[in-house]
């Protein structure tokens, strides 16, 4: 019976693996070998991996491709990206070089906002808290210049603190909601070490103001942290032709593949149940980039999902239309991202990743993860509204399967000969396989 351990942490990283071999594994010796196969062989490689985290073992691979093909803003690129979903990054280039012959993406920054907030409990009059703050306000600016002052020389730094009265949602609570500009960082550090000096501030502040009675002088911060939700750090895609160039093998009239994919969107837009698996598509290219140049695709999946429940509905984060006889498919999304600190300077594959990208600014790099999210999207609508989005994935999924049942050589080209010409499906391949071996 499996039973718990003191002091785990501190067992050396051999410790830690002989410990969960013995507890957990029938076969101690395979476990303990299997974790051993997936360590980098260069040593300092695998000593910066293993101070990534904490009770580290092994490293847990995820592929790292590349899509190729991207005209964006009229320049090409070839975007990085981390998944291990199969079809993902065939589908991304296939759209990439769908849209290289029509004119491209086309991408824009609107803003670059972050936020962040003090919470605290106010017992008292509202109106004398209204006036210590409108009197201290520029204390709150002050206190923290030792930490805004390199931000600052970058272009960045605080950009508004309000107060904000949320009593309306629970007894006595209001907020400190401040905005910042973090430039090419993504910033968690930095906004949190200001939002913990504003929370300082405000507690020594009330303390010696005279208008506060013993009570309102007794305010309890709650906490102070940055929000994941960036309704103000905006980047916008899209890719728009005249629809008689939406024509191609899969496509033979437009007008008619337009007018579906449009209806699409519109289902995504008005219907939560299909607006879930189809903002997951555009998260299977947004994570991808987010992942492979050492961005939190956790936070920015918190945040973009936020944003596509923002009228009270979750809904579609891509929009379609046709206009005078244009064809226009783009997406509006908050990325929170940064190009400095954090693992861009650590990881080396995100430093290479970052590399193949040009090394782009923060903004640059917004632009090319929500071109990445719409290129995925494009991709799953057009099969969906052509010829169906499993037999594209399946064929895709083969290899695995076959890597599954462990399939040789020759059983692999007869294989992929076979489901060239047959649907692939998981019972479909295990048959063949089967028949083979017979």
């Amino acid at each position: 019976m499996n039973k718990p351990v003191a002091g785990f942490s501190k067992l050396s990283k051999e410790e830690k693996i002989n410990w969960i071999a013995k507890e957990y594994f029938s076969t101690p010796s395979q476990a303990i070998a299997l974790l051993k196969n997936y360590w980098n062989s260069d040593e300092k490689i695998q000593k910066l991996h293993d101070e990534f985290i904490e009770n580290t073992i092994t490293n847990f691979y995820i592929p790292l491709g590349v899509a190729p093909n991207f005209l964006i803003n009229g320049k090409y690129s070839t975007i990085p990206m981390a998944i291990e979903e199969s079809s993902v990054v065939a589908a991304a280039s296939k759209s990439a070089k769908f849209w290289s012959t029509r004119g491209g993406f086309k991408a824009t920054v609107i803003n670059t906002e972050k936020i962040g907030q003090v919470h605290f409990l106010y017992k008292g009059d509202v109106s004398k808290l209204e006036l210590f703050f409108a009197q201290n306000k520029a204390k709150f600016f002050s206190d923290t210049e030792s930490i805004t002052k390199n931000m600052q020389k970058r272009g960045g730094g605080i950009l508004d603190i309000v107060l904000q009265d949320k009593t309306n949602l629970l007894p006595n609570y209001y907020q400190l909601h401040a905005t910042f500009e973090t430039k090419d960082s993504m910033g968690a550090n930095f906004i949190n070490s200001c939002l913990e000096q504003f929370a300082k501030t405000l507690k020594e502040e009330t303390q010696t103001y005279e208008l506060f009675s013993q009570i309102e002088k007794d305010i309890a911060v709650i906490m102070s942290i940055l929000s994941n939700y960036v309704p103000n750090c905006i980047v916008r895609a899209e890719v728009s032709c005249p629809v008689e160039e939406l024509a191609e093998k899969h496509i033979l009239n437009p007008q008619d593949f337009a007018e579906r994919f449009v209806q699409a969107v519109q289902i995504a837009e008005v219907e939560p149940f299909r607006a879930v698996t189809h903002n997951k598509g555009i998260m299977n290219g947004v994570d991808a980039v987010v992942l492979a140049t050492g961005n939190d695709f956790r936070a920015v999946e918190a945040g973009i999902h936020a944003y596509a429940a923002k009228s009270g509905q979750y809904s579609s984060l891509s929009h379609a239309k046709i206009e005078n006889g244009v064809f226009t498919f783009w997406l509006e999304i908050p990325l929170a991202l940064g190009t400095v600190g954090g693992l861009t300077t650590l990881h080396p594959l995100v430093k290479l990743s970052l590399e193949m990208l040009k090394n782009p600014s923060a903004k640059e790099l917004m632009q090319f993860v929500a071109v990445a999210g719409l290129a995925q999207n494009f991709a799953a609508l057009r099969s969906l509204t052509t010829t169906g989005i499993q037999d594209g994935h399946m064929k895709m999924h083969l290899n695995n399967i076959l890597n599954q049942f462990e399939a040789n050589d020759d059983e692999r080209i007869l294989i992929q000969k076979h489901f060239k010409a047959h649907a692939v499906s998981h019972s479909a391949v295990v048959d063949y396989i089967d028949n083979l071996r017979k």
